[in-house]
């Protein structure tokens, strides 16, 4: 079983910079992906980022060339830079990863955006 603890979000104006961490604990796999998901209220969780264990990435359209998602295996964690922040960006942000065919989740970080 692996653990996800997400840290970083809280109540921010729009523009401006924004780090994210998750730290993974349990039978972390370094070799896994991991991804950010984004959730607001009445919507399904969305994928905002992914990264894979030799650091290739993706983005959500939306947050192309504003969010970096990146990683550091040693410490088992993930980070996702909010840059030039937008009222749409708010959400509850997950950490997601899968290992052995089984999906993990952090209980997730509020980041509020006010224009």
């Amino acid at each position: 079983q692996v653990q996800l603890v997400e840290s970083g979000g809280g109540l921010v104006q729009a523009g401006g910079s924004l780090r994210l961490s998750c730290v993974a604990s349990g039978n972390f796999v370094s070799g896994n992906v991991m991804a950010w998901y984004r959730q607001t209220p009445g919507n399904q969780r969305e994928m905002v980022a992914m990264i894979t264990a030799g650091g290739g990435t993706d983005y959500r359209g939306a947050v192309k060339g504003r969010f970096t998602i990146s990683r550091d295996n040693a410490k088992k964690r993930v980070y996702l830079q909010l840059n030039n922040r937008k009222p749409e960006d708010t959400g509850v942000y997950y950490c997601h990863t899968q290992t052995h065919g089984i999906d993990s989740w952090g209980p997730g970080t509020q980041v509020t955006v006010s224009s």
